[in-house]
């Protein structure tokens, strides 16, 4: 699968007009013959780039013909095809060799247009845009409020259909329902059963996940297939499943090494949805054990003393009392107030501690009640 390479940035050429050259110099024709040059350079590269990928497009047609002819002998019962299956196997070994090939060499051909440097017309140029069959001239990119407008409808409409592809195991199986249901091979498909795996994760549904993780990834892999050959996904599903089933070592291994790279994601997005969520209920607890004056009880006890929670731990008021009146009593007015304004200390309340809320109430009536206490 194809990944962003952040490395271009590191080697880019636009100092054209900036460039210093010696006074006698003719500036305006050097900057035009270096234009011109790399222009020229740009369009053989360009070109080589195009007959690269029309080799690999028709090696890949010659190879898809040559196994559906090895499919059909080896499924004749007649001794010509039987003499004839032989054949057919080695030129659909050859045409899997040559197909390789054409891949090494496109794959090369595009680490060598990572590594060229950027120049003011390379930098100037649209750098991300995709050939479509029968697309509408003269539309303007979509805006993502049209984006997601466009995917609720897709979903509302397919979304059964979307259920039953992630579910399927087999390859064959795969390739037939996308067959009979072509319009599910597309971005909205691939973005529906990412969700759907987050979502099954967060459930603790693992097996299913991963399921569904080898759906989608088999629908990336799809749309990959179409960006390369610029091509619309519809028309090219068939190349995948003829390539995958063809049991390409180096094909499936990447194939793997996404798969499990997609899953590590959708574990670590479902931990953090998760942790939200545990986010979401503490803070909806909290607020709901907010005091008249706005604190949190469980917050501002453990912020007491050692002491003054263990009189809350056993709601023992003769206890705080003897408490407080030990204490420095700027202190103490200031845990008072805190135990007040959290709901812990109920001033006027039959019990003080956890009973009904009154009315105000201050450090100063504790403190005298420990005071009358003593003398008595």
């Amino acid at each position: 699968m194809s990944r962003i390479d952040y490395s271009v940035w590191d080697n880019i050429e636009v100092s054209d007009d900036e460039d210093d050259t010696h006074p006698n110099i003719d500036t305006p024709s050097l900057f035009r013959w270096r234009h011109q040059a790399r222009v020229e350079k740009m369009e053989e590269f360009q070109t080589k780039t195009e007959e690269l990928e029309k080799a690999l497009a028709e090696s890949k047609r010659k190879l898809a013909d040559a196994q559906k002819k090895t499919r059909q002998l080896a499924n004749s019962a007649t001794d010509d095809a039987k003499a004839e299956l032989s054949k057919a196997q080695a030129e659909e070994k050859r045409l899997k060799k040559e197909e390789r090939e054409s891949e090494k060499k496109v794959d090369d051909h595009q680490r060598e247009e990572k590594k060229m440097p950027w120049n003011v017309d390379t930098l100037s140029k649209e750098g991300f845009s995709k050939s479509v069959v029968n697309v509408k001239p003269d539309i303007g990119e979509e805006t993502e409020e049209q984006k997601e407008e466009k995917h609720k409808t897709f979903v509302e409409k397919y979304e059964k259909q979307i259920k039953h592809f992630g579910m399927m195991k087999r390859w064959d199986d795969s390739q037939k329902y996308l067959s009979d249901n072509s319009h599910l091979v597309c971005e909205e498909t691939a973005n529906y059963l990412v969700i759907m795996c987050i979502d099954l994760e967060v459930e603790e549904k693992h097996a299913l996940m991963n399921q569904v993780a080898h759906q989608t990834i088999v629908m990336q892999f799809i749309l990959e297939l179409a960006k390369s050959l610029k091509v619309d996904p519809r028309g090219c599903f068939r190349q995948f499943f003829a390539k995958i089933k063809t049991a390409d070592q180096q094909y499936q291994d990447a194939f793997n090494e996404e798969l499990e790279s997609f899953k590590e994601r959708v574990r670590g997005r479902a931990k953090i949805r998760i942790e939200k969520a545990m986010k979401e209920y503490e803070e909806e607890e909290r607020q709901k054990r907010i005091g008249p004056g706005g604190l949190d009880p469980v917050e501002v006890y453990e912020t007491l003393p050692e002491e003054m929670q263990k009189c809350f731990d056993d709601k023992d008021i003769s206890m705080l009392q003897d408490a407080i009146s030990k204490m420095d009593p700027t202190e103490a007015k200031i845990h008072m107030k805190r135990c007040i304004e959290s709901g812990l200390w109920v001033p006027n309340s039959r019990d003080g501690i956890g009973g009904d809320r009154d009315e105000d109430g201050t450090y100063e009536e504790v403190k005298q009640e420990a005071e009358e206490k003593k003398n008595e």
